[in-house]
């Protein structure tokens, strides 16, 4: 039995629990803590996305250049992307070639509120949205994970009656009196 335990540790010194799952994740890491992606999943899903495209883009790069289905699908593929918001403009199929993974990951709501300078760092803009102070339009958002198309952007605030709502608007001197009642 006291021989079991001694294994035990001895297995334990050589795991390590960082590049448990995949065996050079140093870059996969990186960007999950940049972006405070706090599900591995999340990153996965991003990851096969990307690869799916790419692997498409590949395959209508083997069609000829003039062909009408190439053509009709390539304008598909660039028109949805660009609208996701994960493609800056709709310009070639080699811009599908080069899609990162963090293109996605730039698409979350913490990350977009960042941009808007709503919340300083993507964890505190993670907190916000879990508390329940961000809506995406008329929905409260509860998931950190969503992902904000061009469209929805302009579209992030806060909650009526989140008190952060209400002290970036005393600090702005657009509180109204109405307000001061709820």
């Amino acid at each position: 039995m006291r021989q079991l335990k001694f294994h035990e540790k001895k297995l334990l010194k050589k795991v390590d629990f960082l590049k448990w799952k995949s065996e050079d994740n140093i870059r996969e890491l990186q960007v999950m803590r940049r972006y405070h992606i706090q599900n591995r999943d999340d990153y996965k899903k991003y990851n096969k996305i990307v690869g799916m495209v790419t692997k498409l883009t590949n395959v209508l790069k083997q069609l000829d250049p003039k062909d009408a289905t190439r053509i009709e699908l390539t304008d598909q593929l660039l028109e949805k992307l660009t609208a996701m918001g994960v493609l800056p403009a709709k310009k070639s199929l080699v811009q599908c070639e080069q899609l990162a993974t963090s293109a996605f990951c730039r698409r979350r709501l913490s990350v977009v509120m960042v941009r808007n300078k709503m919340a300083e760092t993507v964890r505190e803009a993670c907190t916000f949205i879990e508390q329940g102070h961000v809506r995406v339009g008329p929905e409260t958002v509860t998931d950190p994970a969503f992902h904000v198309t061009k469209n929805m952007e302009d579209f992030v605030t806060w909650v009526d009656t989140s008190k952060i709502k209400r002290k970036v608007a005393q600090y702005n001197d657009r509180l109204d009196d109405y307000d001061l009642m709820l």
